[in-house]
């Protein structure tokens, strides 16, 4: 029996993203079955202790503190950017014009500017048969494939509302202390990229329509935070000295969608990391002429779905527990029945991008994709600076500086 050919990746970055890739990189290949082996050949993080520590916890063979060190080595296939945003740019540009193929965290990029050269290169390195993607990992997640499928089967009809949500409240004691997630120039913006850019994927994803104008608000309610001690860990102790947050903490936005299963449609999103007592909850609802579907990313593992073609005595939300061998992915998992986790979309995440890298086919979300997103957040952002009802998500983008 042939062996199947391996992928030698190296990671950038080694924080809680690195440990959500580091999970889907293990597990992908124990079950799924992949046309080539992934090898977590080198982690890299700036800091030497750090690295290598998580080098042992996660199961990579080296850690590195350079990452052009894994870019200008011959022997790495893949490139999995899991670092800050404020670095995507240049690490991913550089490894995909060294022909390495790349998986990138989103949002994209920190500006428009910065998103339309990664489009660029990866453009550039598809002719060569180099491939790229977008980490927008809630796709992978088996009640959204579903969710999906009924919307292309046409069980919706024709949806002419759209209500995407994405509600934590990590940050609602303002003596937290900061973090990179607060500063602008490290993240590019607050919950609205943060957390803001998965509703709107999930959304277009979902329908296959384009949010083509945006009116929206940001909003900042902490505009100072404790700054961490040097020697903090993990835990942290905060220090006495403060610092300034640069980022949204909040962000509301209405759109009007374009093409697909939603064109006309209208669209209500939110934002926020101060939404009290609500953990991780990414709420979809789309509404149609024939029938609408309800998720909720804090019971990930349902899908409600509601069949306006019923008689009118039967109609109600139908939950639908997504764990059948005939959902997307959950073949490959457990018995009927047992749910699976977060962890999860990130084997899948892993397993549709090696299939596409092996089946020499561009993997979805791409850059170009990531790209629009950007486009979107620019958009919402340029509405609430200057009050403008309506927006327009422009074709070639509003361009930002790096």
């Amino acid at each position: 029996m042939t062996e199947a050919p391996r992928l030698r990746v190296a990671m950038i970055g080694y924080g809680f993203m690195g440990a959500a890739h580091s999970q889907g990189w293990r597990v992908a290949p124990r079950f799924f079955d992949l046309a080539a082996e992934p090898v977590m050949s080198t982690i890299v993080g700036r800091d030497a202790a750090r690295v290598e520590d998580a080098r042992r916890r996660f199961g990579w063979e080296r850690s590195e503190t350079d990452w052009r060190q894994v870019v200008d080595d011959p022997s790495i296939d893949v490139v999995d950017i899991c670092s800050p945003g404020s670095s995507h740019a240049e690490i991913a540009i550089a490894a995909l014009d060294a022909d390495k193929h790349v998986l990138c965290e989103k949002p994209l990029a920190n500006t428009v500017g910065e998103a339309e050269a990664m489009a660029d290169a990866a453009a550039r390195a598809a002719a060569r048969g180099v491939r790229s993607m977008v980490g927008f990992s809630y796709r992978r997640v088996p009640a959204i494939a579903h969710a999906r499928a009924l919307v292309r089967e046409g069980r919706l009809g024709t949806i002419r509302q759209v209500r995407a949500l994405y509600l934590q409240d990590w940050l609602t004691d303002e003596n937290g202390p900061m973090t990179w997630r607060l500063d602008k120039e490290a993240a590019g913006s607050g919950s609205l990229g943060d957390i803001g850019a998965h509703a709107v994927d999930l959304v277009e994803h979902l329908t296959g329509s384009a949010l083509e104008t945006v009116s929206g608000t940001v909003t900042t309610f902490v505009e100072e935070r404790p700054l961490l001690g040097e020697t903090v860990g993990l835990s942290g102790t905060a220090s006495t000295e403060r610092g300034r947050v640069t980022v949204d903490d909040a962000a509301w936005f209405t759109a009007r969608l374009t093409g697909g299963a939603a064109e006309g449609a209208i669209g209500a999103f939110e934002a926020t990391r101060y939404a009290t007592g609500r953990k991780n909850s990414l709420r979809i609802e789309l509404s149609g002429s024939r029938g609408a579907i309800a998720f909720d990313l804090e019971s990930m593992n349902e899908l409600q779905v509601y069949d306006a073609t019923d008689p009118a005595g039967d109609q109600g939300f139908k939950r639908i527990i997504v764990t059948e061998p005939e959902h997307p992915y959950m073949a490959n998992w457990w018995p009927t029945g047992h749910a699976i986790g977060y962890e999860h979309a990130f084997s899948h995440e892993v397993k549709d991008f090696v299939d596409a890298i092996t089946a020499g086919a561009d993997p979805e979300p791409s850059f170009a994709d990531g790209l629009h997103v950007q486009r979107v957040l620019d958009a919402v952002e340029r509405s609430a600076a200057t009050g403008s009802a309506w927006t327009s998500v422009e074709a070639d983008g509003a361009r930002k500086e790096s």
